[in-house]
């Protein structure tokens, strides 16, 4: 379970965002809809300890979070939550299967590489670079990442994005489909990818917007 208590970050433009209480429960899917600059990727990352609150707490399975040093929520997100990040992050000009095995840098098992890409429909793709993939491949191959350790957490900002709306419906279908068991925390701003998902939190509710400090 991943459960907020009055979080709030702040910004270096003098703005700040004040999130209600929030609590993800274990093996459901969350999706994250509202505007822009809402607060939505801020969320992702602090969650994935890559932001940190300015107040307020983060508890995963009744581990305070926030408290931790960066090092251990670094080892943490490396052990325990796959994020699929908005603009891929992977590396063109490497192939498929080397942009998945870059984690073991990581000391991260990949031996599921193959398996996690034949589940997405892409394990054809294992040797191609990544620059000659579509972007719906090139999603996936995001997603395969993110899920080849086996993650308890699977967090993704915008994964369907930068794709149109039937390869992106297609793309959440699998991601839903792979992270059964899973608590799955996506961030998108179509409300018609929302009936794939266990639940939907309108984040414009959660936090208001921004506000000046």
């Amino acid at each position: 379970m991943i459960k907020t208590t009055n979080l709030s970050k702040h910004f270096q433009n003098e703005t700040a965002i004040d999130y209600r209480d929030l609590v993800f429960e274990d093996g459901k899917s969350y999706m994250l809809l509202g505007a822009s600059g809402c607060g939505k990727s801020t969320l992702l990352n602090m969650i994935a300890g890559i932001l940190s609150p300015e107040s307020g707490s983060i508890e995963i399975n009744g581990e305070e979070m926030s408290s931790k040093s960066q090092k251990e929520k670094d080892k943490f997100r490396i052990n325990k939550i796959g994020y699929i990040f908005q603009d891929f992050k992977l590396i063109p000009e490497m192939t498929v299967i080397d942009n998945i095995n870059i984690l073991k840098l990581e000391r991260v098992d990949t031996s599921a590489a193959d398996e996690v890409l034949d589940s997405l429909g892409i394990l054809d793709k294992k040797n191609k670079k990544v620059k000659h993939l579509s972007g719906g491949e090139r999603q996936r191959v995001a997603i395969a990442r993110a899920i080849v350790k086996k993650p308890d957490i699977i967090l993704a900002d915008e994964p369907t994005g930068n794709l149109n709306f039937a390869i992106g419906e297609a793309v959440i279908k699998q991601l839903i489909e792979i992270s059964k068991g899973k608590t799955l925390i996506a961030v998108t701003h179509d409300e018609r990818l929302g009936k794939y998902f266990d639940c939907t939190i309108d984040m414009n509710e959660v936090t208001g917007g921004r506000r000046d400090v």
